[in-house]
């Protein structure tokens, strides 16, 4: 008998979005500065290392996964879905 495995099931995202990790972010704002459609924000919070870091603001879910706040993180804090 031939069992057939797939690979874990990742979140599935209906529409481009992307996700920061906010425990790695160090708060440069470089993605906020690039951001075409002014979708990122510094948030108010502090991680555990001390930074303010950088949220998605997108309710109406405006981003296009151009991938520019990822190529510009120095961090790799951000990934893209499409």
């Amino acid at each position: 008998m031939h069992l057939c495995t797939r690979a874990p099931v990742h979140q599935v995202f209906p529409m481009p979005t992307i996700k920061i990790d906010e425990n790695k972010c160090k708060g440069c704002a470089l993605c906020v500065e690039v951001c075409p459609h002014k979708l990122i924000r510094q948030d108010r919070d502090i991680n555990d290392q001390g930074y303010q870091y950088v949220v998605l603001d997108d309710p109406e879910g405006k981003c296009t996964g151009c991938t520019v706040c990822a190529v510009v993180c120095p961090d790799m804090c951000v990934e893209v879905y499409k």
